[in-house]
């Protein structure tokens, strides 16, 4: 089942419908309905599955089916073709996160044969990686009443480690425009790279700000809210001055720090300082910044009956916090306790010659036989 699901290739890019339809066909073939929800293109969908009576709430076991990208990376083998070389599994998303997803369908006739008296319930989105915006239909069209899920087990790569918290995600993208002008004329012009380069130095000390006020305490490594600038683009030629330039920027929210603030800070500089000085030579100069993905971070809750199930079905005594974003924090904002809990290491993410130990499939199996034998009790 790993390689099948990895041999579909469904960078986020890329259309997920064929892997979608594909698990669809082999639901209905054990007697299984299933669910889309799609974009508004239709061009990729979620799938939402019951295992077990729809008419109570269950367990969620939640994965997105999109994968980064394998562009530029040096891989040894197809990175769409899974190779299995000493103890491991080398293709793209067998870590992150098609494992978890596989295993579940591996193990639907056996969950066909349990008398689940509290459903299993399969999620699978898209676009996970460019900022969960998939599962946003997918949580609008879940069951309401007694039949919404009571929790939901977000599949990740956690080493089967139970995370009850992860950092928000914020993305930007910030255009600004100027002036062009020959470069012999600087009065004459106004450069969006000089422009862009002063909110991007001003990030840089908020940046350093969150270091400065960093929570060891936290357990999140790094122990800080923190920030990057990821793209940039701009100008035409050495001898123009530039007239645009466009970055895209993002920061990860410890629990508790307030997203809006931060971006405030950024557009209080932008109003009140930058752009005022830049109208003095051109009036038509503009400042744009557009958010292009918000995550929001899962937080720590006491008594949650998803980081009570997660423990007891893995045994463990302690939850860890991660420092990458998931689909939990959304969850979490409907209303439905959430804990990530799944196979392989993120440290194997997103590389080339990304893996999964077959000893992480096997860990993950029982997680989930566990998992069905609570059902049926």
């Amino acid at each position: 089942m790993v390689r099948r699901l990895v041999g579909f290739d469904t960078v986020s890019a890329r259309s997920n419908l064929d892997l979608i339809r594909w698990i669809a066909d082999y639901l209905d073939g054990h007697g299984i309905p299933a669910r889309l929800t799609y974009d508004e293109g239709r061009t990729k969908a979620n799938l939402f599955a019951t295992i077990g009576p729809a008419e109570i709430g269950g367990v969620i076991l939640s994965g997105h089916t999109d994968v980064v990208p394998v562009a530029g990376q040096p891989w040894d083998s197809d990175p769409f073709a899974v190779v299995e070389r000493d103890g491991k599994l080398y293709g793209r998303g067998t870590a992150d996160m098609k494992s978890f997803i596989a295993i579940a369908l591996a193990l639907v006739p056996e969950l066909k044969s349990r008398a689940l008296k509290r459903p299993i319930h399969f999620a699978f989105s898209f676009d996970e990686e460019v900022g969960c915006n998939g599962v946003h239909h997918l949580i609008a069209d879940l069951p309401r009443g007694a039949a919404r899920p009571r929790l939901v087990i977000i599949g990740e790569p956690t080493l089967m480690a139970v995370a009850n918290a992860h950092k928000g995600s914020y993305v930007f993208r910030t255009t600004v425009t100027g002036l062009e002008a020959h470069s012999s004329q600087p009065q004459r012009g106004v450069n969006a790279i000089f422009a862009a380069s002063e909110i991007i130095q001003f990030i840089a000390g908020l940046a350093s700000e969150a270091r400065a006020a960093g929570r060891p305490e936290s357990g999140f490594v790094p122990p800080y809210t923190s920030f990057n600038v990821g793209m940039i683009s701009g100008g035409t030629a050495a001898n123009i001055i530039a007239r645009e330039c466009g970055f895209t920027w993002e920061f990860r929210t410890l629990p508790g720090v307030d997203p809006q603030a931060l971006r405030d800070r950024v557009e209080d500089f932008i109003r009140s300082d930058l752009l005022p000085r830049l109208r003095q030579t051109h009036p038509g100069a503009a400042i744009l910044t557009e958010t292009t993905a918000m995550v929001p971070g899962l937080l720590p809750e006491f008594g949650s009956p998803a980081e009570e199930l997660a423990r007891q079905l893995t045994g463990a005594n302690d939850t860890i916090v991660v420092a990458f974003g998931t689909e939990a924090g959304l969850f979490q904002a409907a209303g439905i306790p959430a804990i990530i809990c799944g196979p392989g290491s993120i440290d194997q993410a997103h590389k080339p010659n990304e893996f999964i130990a077959l000893e992480q499939i096997a860990a993950g199996l029982g997680f989930q036989r566990r998992l069905a034998d609570w059902a049926a009790r």
